[in-house]
């Protein structure tokens, strides 16, 4: 092994590290450092959990014959049983994590020592030796369970890894390790704030938009949605069933929204606000009134679904409105809020309440309208004028022609 070599990989990775390199460029310029220093890994993994609301955590995989398999696999709960949870207590890291050891060395070809399901694959493989390594977190800086880093690293060399090799990857994984972490730790913070603040509410989080009252006035396509009979739907239902039904429909709004182009902003209780931003209002219009109909028909679906299981079922009402909002941050020193206010929110909603009096799915002010592209305005008619509580005049509202769907607009 070249001693300078081996310099070379600590510091190229700790600069990748500070650079925000991804996890799987880490691992990858980090083998093959080793390789160059004359340390022939043959193939290698890292591991790490994160903060997710459906992944428990990544797995990072290199191999040096380039070998077609995903650099990076995202693993579900282990402790929810299943495969996954089966595969993880058979691993050696979970020995790891049991034992409270931080090493495990296993010369494959000695038929003495510990043996897990993984060797026997790396036996077919041509795999000689194989070494397991944990750096483990202070407890006040743990995350979820996001805890130690794990990884892994094999060798065809005939004798194995030497000694000496050993030691150097001891030395250098703690390297690796703290930059998979900082990766890890910037990945986690975007997925929070794009979790809980929306998609691009999170991003202008994130670039520095946190000063209180600092907000832009921007005009958007407002929509507000609620479910039908909330109260007297849940209140005939077992507790235990209002939350898998309020995730069951918030799922079907959302997924509709963020595929035509949307932003969600907020969830309030059974209700939903959101934006569609265009550089041509028609357009937002138009996003607006896709993201209707997938929401439709992903409602239908999924109501065909819980009545086969037995489950209550409801539907969702929806108002739309074009207007001009301040969109930014509200709130105490302590506490913000990345929302959009304005007379114009305020009218979405009670356009959204009208649909219960009104009898409508779905109801659209004049100025949406009138801002929809005149081919995809032929499917909408007026429902009459209504007066809007806490709306100075009366408006006239519009819904999608009976007999048709947003689709046919």
């Amino acid at each position: 092994m070249d001693p300078a070599r081996l310099e070379e990989v600590r510091t190229w990775v700790t600069k990748a590290g500070l650079y925000g390199t991804s996890e799987p460029d880490l691992l990858r310029g980090f083998c093959k450092g080793l390789h160059k220093a004359g340390l022939p890994v043959a193939r290698a993994h890292v591991v790490i959990d994160t903060l997710h609301p459906v992944h428990e955590g990544r797995v990072f995989r290199w191999r040096s014959d380039n070998a077609a398999e995903s650099e990076t696999v995202e693993y579900g709960r282990t402790g929810e049983g299943g495969q996954a949870a089966e595969s993880w207590r058979r691993s050696p890291f979970y020995h790891l994590l049991q034992s409270g050891a931080s090493l495990l060395r296993r010369r494959l070809n000695d038929p003495d020592g510990p043996e897990f399901p993984l060797f026997d694959e790396l036996r077919a493989e041509g795999q000689t030796d194989y070494l397991a390594v944990v750096q483990r977190f202070a407890e006040d800086s743990i995350i979820g369970e996001m805890d130690c880093v794990y990884s892994s690293w094999a060798t065809g060399q005939e004798d194995g890894f030497s000694d000496a090799q050993v030691e150097a990857l001891q030395r250098l994984v703690p390297a690796l390790s703290l930059a998979v972490k900082t990766a890890s730790l910037s990945r986690i913070l975007e997925t929070l704030v794009e979790t809980y603040l929306g998609r691009d509410a999170g991003r202008r989080v994130l670039q520095g938009r946190i000063e209180r009252g600092v907000a832009d006035r921007i005009e958007a396509v407002l929509w507000f949605s609620d479910l039908r009979g909330f109260t007297s739907v849940t209140d005939s239902m077992p507790p235990g069933e209002v939350i898998p039904l309020l995730n069951d429909y918030a799922d079907a709004t959302i997924s509709a929204i963020h595929e035509a182009g949307g932003d969600v902003l907020k969830l309030i209780g059974d209700g939903t606000l959101a934006i569609f931003r265009c550089d041509e209002s028609g357009d937002a219009c138009r996003r607006a009134l896709e993201a209707e109909r997938l929401m439709r028909s992903r409602v239908a679906e999924l109501n065909e679904r819980r009545r086969a299981e037995g489950l209550s079922v409801t539907s969702p009402y929806l108002g739309l409105h074009i207007g001009e909002v301040f969109y930014g941050n509200i709130g105490s020193h302590e506490r913000l809020d990345f929302t959009v206010i304005g007379p114009a929110v305020n009218e979405v909603s009670r356009i959204a309440a009208m649909c219960r009096s009104a009898e409508r799915d779905v109801l659209m002010s004049l100025t949406f309208v009138e801002a929809t592209h005149p081919e995809e305005r032929e499917g909408l008619v007026s429902v009459g004028r209504y007066a809007l509580r806490g709306v100075g005049r009366a408006q006239e509202l519009f819904t999608i022609e009976p007999g048709q769907t947003s689709a046919a607009i």
